[in-house]
């Protein structure tokens, strides 16, 4: 498993402590990334154990670990509502200064933010697992974008008159772009400090072609910080 930032012992603490919220009956989102997958194993092992959930992936790889846990799965269209989401971030903002966007996130390494975005956004709770390298005071890292493919080059010049760089993600181990299992592209916009990422994410979401982009904005309620010594939980 590939570790940004984090140890994988932070990262497991987190993902752990996430998965000990879901209750039986839940139907619960499954998020993507390294550390998500450790809650996903958790709830597998607990559904093991008996207990009853259906969960939600939020992309191709959270679907297979969620199959190999065990867990039995379910769509949107199916349930009546998601009890609880479990997702990571790349940057989540937890400053303690009034003005500060407590809980927003940076979301999309992993281009599964489409998804990701109303998974979360369905779900009565949405909890975000994280090791301490992912707190900030505010967001700065590039903001990725899942745009359509013939829009790019339009999304790509509103970008940059909204003063951003973008840059199409290019795949690894393959020639070409990252193609999300949307089927779209993504271009990673650095913009360099967010002070405002309410009005920030209205701006992007405006712009003809981007299908989403990677800003989550009062969606999240708390999160789970996952360290060498122990865990915090941060409520939002």
């Amino acid at each position: 498993m590939k570790t940004e930032g984090g140890t994988e012992t932070a990262k497991r603490r987190a993902g752990e402590r996430a998965a000990e919220e879901v209750e039986d009956g839940d139907v619960v989102g499954l998020g993507t990334g390294s550390t998500t997958a450790y809650a996903i194993e958790a709830i597998g092992e607990a559904v093991a154990d008996g207990l009853e959930v259906q969960g939600i992936p939020t992309s191709f790889q959270s679907r297979q670990l969620a199959l190999e846990a065990g867990i039995p799965l379910t769509t949107l269209d199916a349930v009546e509502t998601v009890d609880l989401a479990i997702d990571g971030a790349d940057q989540v903002v937890d400053a303690d200064d009034p003005g500060a966007a407590r809980g927003a996130l940076i979301k999309g390494g992993g281009a599964a933010h489409a998804r990701e975005k109303f998974v979360d956004a369905a779900a009565e709770r949405f909890v975000v697992v994280a090791d301490p390298s992912k707190l900030t005071d505010r967001l700065e890292r590039s903001v990725p974008l899942e745009v359509l493919p013939d829009a790019r080059p339009v999304v790509a010049d509103r970008i940059r008159e909204a003063g951003g760089e973008p840059s199409l993600r290019e795949a690894e181990r393959k020639d070409g772009p990252v193609v999300t299992d949307n089927g779209n592209l993504v271009l990673d916009c650095e913009f360099g400090p967010i002070d405002d990422p309410g009005t920030f994410a209205s701006t992007l979401s405006s712009i003809p072609g981007v299908v989403e982009h990677g800003l989550f904005v009062d969606l999240a309620d708390a999160a789970y910080v996952g360290s060498e010594d122990g865990l915090e939980v941060r409520e939002y």
